[in-house]
């Protein structure tokens, strides 16, 4: 049984002139030819072609592909030794893919994080900041929580209305909190706790489950990080250590 250059094209989903490349190059040599002169593969050509596009998937040049297989040919390697080899490779390359493949759906759900707004829809809901600015920070710190998954999640199915909305309700909180700092309250006071649990809900609603333990450890970040103290503190100053007191109070007082 013999086949001919283009049937071996279709079967293999290679061009002809990737075979006649072969064959001038001495890497596939048909083993046969038709009365007219064309090129005839036999099922021993078949195999090597088969073995040479697995190395090409593999990012092996021609030369080397030619060197291992013609090793393999004359005998010099071990045919069991050969396709171990084989599978080493090709245990390697479906890891790598794989890694790649996160890391493009990570970039993906990193992209839709703000989201799917235009630049005109997203300076009219957040004006000047970028809902955006932490992203890749955020991803390197809780990429693989599951945390960070549902923040994604629900970031993703979420409309210009809904950001709209959920920039109101930081604007609100924001001059309520302001106005309890500026009035001199003390963070351990009722109304202070009362405001540190409806930051805690807020982000408990619109992000992920954010129990009182994950809202302490926030807070300190809030202090700590200088991007988080001058976001809070330019609503008032010292507004970010108070809130980050107003936090540990309120969950001393819901988990005590």
């Amino acid at each position: 049984m013999s086949y001919s250059v283009g049937q071996v094209a279709d079967f293999a989903g290679v061009t002809v002139r990737t075979l006649h490349h072969y064959d001038a190059i001495g890497l596939l040599v048909p083993s046969g030819r038709s009365h007219a002169g064309h090129r005839r593969y036999g099922e021993a050509d078949l195999d090597r072609l088969q073995q040479i596009l697995f190395y090409r998937e593999l990012g092996f040049p021609l030369d080397e592909v030619a060197a291992l297989l013609d090793d393999q040919a004359t005998g010099k390697a071990d045919p069991r030794a050969h396709l171990r080899r084989q599978h080493e490779l090709l245990t390697a390359r479906i890891e790598k893919l794989q890694k790649m493949a996160e890391a493009v759906e990570h970039a993906m759900e990193a992209r839709r994080m703000g989201i799917n707004l235009t630049p005109e829809e997203r300076f009219e809901v957040f004006g000047d900041k970028d809902p955006e600015q932490y992203a890749e920070e955020a991803e390197a710190r809780w990429g693989g929580t599951e945390a960070y998954a549902e923040s994604q999640r629900r970031a993703a199915r979420y409309t210009k209305a809904d950001w709209k909305r959920m920039q109101a309700e930081v604007d609100d909180w924001s001059g309520r909190y302001a106005a309890l700092v500026a009035a001199g309250a003390p963070p351990a006071d009722e109304a202070a706790m009362d405001l540190a649990e409806e930051h805690r809900l807020h982000i408990d609603r619109w992000f992920y489950e954010c129990p009182y333990a994950m809202h302490v450890s926030l807070a300190g970040m809030y202090v700590s990080d200088e991007r988080f103290k001058a976001f809070y503190d330019s609503m008032h100053p010292g507004l970010a250590e108070h809130l980050r007191d107003a936090i540990t109070a309120n969950a001393s007082r819901h988990t005590a």
